[in-house]
């Protein structure tokens, strides 16, 4: 049986860094230990990497700390290869290992914090890339029921940042493993977006591969956002927001310099970062809790803020933007 141990603290289990209590606390390192937990303790939280959830209280129940791990090759030919990855996997270390092994597909993902598990529950994404490119099955366990189920991409609905596991089966499935597709040549180079080929100029590369990809977004994050092992934070707590394109034609009109990225169905998608800058909020702080000085997408918890102010904090972001522009902005972070 799974060891439960009782009233964990899980600041060290969120990247926020927030003091929270779990009434009860197991690691898991298989699917049959999630199977035996969920028949003990019906009320769980499933966490990961804790990148990408802000708690505002203790936790009542049973959380359930995934260590699944594990790479293999399900099959390959001469150009393609699809590997099961384990979702306790962590996500970086997953594409360190295929630019190490030459496969392409999700270099410019490099860096981004969590587990593989959180990869298609949140559609991550990053530089023109989104995971949904390259998965082609969600292995997944009922939580009510402990049955498996594979869900194909169809059937995870994809969108930006998002998932049917964040709506119609939110907290329904517990996601063990992830199958991509990646390729082993021809790689497909993404350096468009962002400031991808400037900085490949900057490193004198004027025909980059897929690890010198990966090093100039390395460089580019590391240079924008804050090192949760030093200040608290998730990653970018807030979507870019979508909005139609004749909102986005007045906005312009009253603020020339909006950014605004067209998409497929003529939408366009406008940076909340800028939207927050613009509401003069970049750099703001109140007590321990406030919006990074380089990185207005990114709150930040400077030593003991709670789960609470962050909250607050990013309800006054919310009014600011939709008071300045008519834009709502939603968080992309997980509250619990």
């Amino acid at each position: 049986m799974t060891k439960i141990r009782e009233k964990v603290d899980l600041k060290p289990y969120n990247t926020f860094g927030i003091a929270a209590e779990a009434k009860y606390f197991a690691d898991i390192t298989s699917e049959n230990d999630f199977r035996e937990l969920i028949n003990v303790n019906s009320n769980t939280l499933i966490l990961g990497g804790g990148s990408n959830v802000l708690l505002t209280k203790d936790f009542d129940g049973l959380v359930i700390h995934n260590s699944l791990k594990g790479i293999k090759v399900v099959d390959e030919d001469d150009h393609k290869v699809t590997i099961k990855v384990a979702s306790g996997e962590i996500w970086h270390d997953l594409v360190l290992h295929a630019i190490n092994n030459n496969w392409g597909g999700i270099e410019n993902l490099s860096l981004i914090p969590g587990t593989v598990g959180a990869a298609p529950m949140q559609n991550i994404g990053a530089y023109g890339v989104e995971a949904k490119e390259t998965i082609i099955k969600v292995d997944a366990i009922d939580r009510s029921t402990g049955a498996s189920r594979s869900f194909d991409r169809d059937e995870c609905r994809f969108g930006y940042r998002e998932s049917v596991f964040k709506h119609e089966l939110k907290e329904k499935f517990f996601i063990s493993s992830v199958t991509l597709t990646l390729t082993k040549n021809n790689h497909q180079l993404n350096i468009s977006y962002g400031a991808i080929g400037d900085t490949l100029k900057q490193m004198n590369v004027s025909q980059p591969t897929i690890r010198d990809v990966s090093n100039a977004v390395i460089a580019i994050r590391r240079s924008k956002l804050p090192d949760p092992a030093v200040i608290g934070n998730a990653g970018s707590f807030f979507k870019n927001p979508v909005i139609d394109a004749e909102h986005y034609k007045k906005l312009k009109n009253t603020f020339p310099s909006m950014p605004g990225y067209i998409s497929d169905n003529q939408e366009v998608k406008v940076p909340a970062g800028w939207l927050i800058e613009q509401c003069s909020l970049k750099g703001f702080r109140v007590g321990d809790v406030g919006v990074h000085q380089h990185q207005a997408l990114v709150l930040v918890n400077y030593n003991n803020g709670s789960g609470d102010e962050i909250l607050s904090l990013s309800k006054r972001v919310q009014r600011s933007v939709k008071e300045k522009f008519g834009i709502e902005l939603h968080a992309e972070v997980n509250i619990i």
